[in-house]
């Protein structure tokens, strides 16, 4: 999908968290196309976060890329800072990284909950809460949440959907927090999307598909042009908001 500039986020700064591949990089892309310098973060995958790096400067943008891990707090501090000293401050914070894991409960290992909370509830409130440090009136704090927090129709993902309902409550409370200043958070939930990790041809595809109203899978770009229009300055009345786009997942 090409995306055709409309400069709307021309001289903003972005910050989207875990953008080597998948929606985040569906996101950096769009942020890019809109006019916003951008950052990524990535956990292990420098090669993949230097392509769109690359892919974003041959557009005739400017994006940089910052190793680290959600789950490290001071990784997540740094690389807020990172952004400030390196693009000149911080308008955006995307909080896109998190992982999945899903097992019965009686096979759910603390380790693997600990590290699940640690990246998809803890990394979301550092990074929110050092951005905030440095943003100005209309700065946008963005959460990629899922529709998994509204409905989980299947065995194993308990502890992932408390992990989304977490950073949907988190965003009410944040919205209240920062409301006084101009800066608007809000909580993103797709449904199932299109990639490497779940692609939209793979073997629980069907039965997802079964579950929702628009029965095929969401794409990256999708996700990334709600993003784009919670980052630009039409949205400026929305904050604490928990936002479906996921094909009816939920209804």
């Amino acid at each position: 999908m090409k995306t055709e500039s409309t400069n709307k986020l021309t001289g903003k700064i972005a910050l989207v968290t875990g953008a080597s591949r998948g929606i985040g990089a569906a996101i950096a892309k769009r942020l890019a196309a809109e006019g916003a310098a951008v950052a990524i973060t990535y956990s292990s995958s420098p090669d993949r976060a230097e392509a769109v790096v690359k892919e974003i400067e041959s557009a005739g943008g400017k994006a940089i890329a910052i190793q680290a891990d959600a789950a490290d707090a001071e990784a997540v501090k740094r690389s807020v800072n990172d952004t400030v000293k390196q693009l000149g401050g911080l308008d955006i914070l995307v909080n896109n990284a998190g992982i999945a894991v899903m097992a019965p409960l009686d096979q759910f290992s603390l380790a693997d909950y600990d590290r699940l909370m640690a990246i998809n509830v803890r990394g979301v409130f550092v990074a929110s809460q050092e951005a905030a440090n440095h943003m100005k009136e209309g700065g946008r704090i963005i959460t990629i949440g899922s529709t998994n927090a509204e409905r989980m129709p299947f065995a194993g993902g308990g502890v992932y959907a408390a992990s989304k309902a977490a950073v949907a409550g988190l965003t009410k409370g944040l919205a209240r927090d920062l409301g006084p200043r101009g800066i608007t958070v809000n909580n993103i939930q797709p449904g199932p999307v299109d990639t490497e990790l779940n692609p939209a041809d793979g073997p629980f595809a069907e039965s997802l598909k079964g579950l929702m109203a628009l029965p095929r899978y969401g794409t990256g770009d999708e996700i990334a042009s709600f993003v784009a229009y919670l980052a630009g300055p039409e949205s400026a009345y929305i904050t604490g908001a928990s936002l479906l786009i996921d094909g009816g997942f939920a209804a």
